[in-house]
């Protein structure tokens, strides 16, 4: 948290603001301690907030907060994860509604697997885990990338208050 606070200090305003971060390990619910509770609340929850309170989005900017498409179908081994990245999505919609008074345009992304050292620390054998994908493969950081300088650069501005699965067919939900 020292270091988002010394960010926040030193960038008071953006036209981007982009929220991302890793998360813990996976585990069973009955094994995570006191102190990764709080340890990934700031992480995953109130360092968003906190840059959130002390950043100025310029108006016609956005905000990109990159979640997990955990949020949409949880994992039991993702208990700590899913918990307050759900938490801030919901934050982050409510939020949404007050940004688009300045045209900003607040967008959660749900990546699925995306070929990243986080998900390797997951994923014991990746070549098995692809198999498993609709697609065969894990997504590409280009790709993620990609997408979202596309939406900047088109400037795409009446997409805002949404999630975006950006996980290759891997969920099953409808809505």
């Amino acid at each position: 948290i020292k270091e988002v606070k010394k960010f926040a200090n030193e960038n008071s305003h953006t036209d981007i603001l982009v929220l991302n971060t890793g998360g813990p390990p996976a585990k069973d619910f009955y094994e995570i301690t006191e102190d990764e509770w709080y340890k990934y609340y700031n992480q995953l929850f109130y360092s968003f907030v906190y840059l959130l309170q002390h950043i100025e989005i310029n108006d016609g900017g956005y905000i990109f907060l990159l979640s997990s498409h955990q949020i949409t179908e949880p994992s039991e081994k993702m208990s700590l994860s899913v918990s307050f990245r759900s938490a801030f999505a919901s934050v982050f919609k409510i939020l949404s509604k007050q940004y688009a008074k300045q045209g900003v345009s607040c967008i959660n992304i749900a990546p699925g697997p995306i070929g990243t050292d986080r998900l390797k620390s997951l994923v014991d054998d990746m070549d098995e885990f692809e198999k498993t994908l609709p697609m065969g493969r894990v997504g590409e950081v280009r790709e993620l990338s990609s997408f979202v300088r596309s939406i900047v650069e088109n400037d795409i501005k009446y997409l805002t208050g949404v999630t975006i699965n950006f996980d290759g067919g891997i969920s099953n939900y409808v809505f």
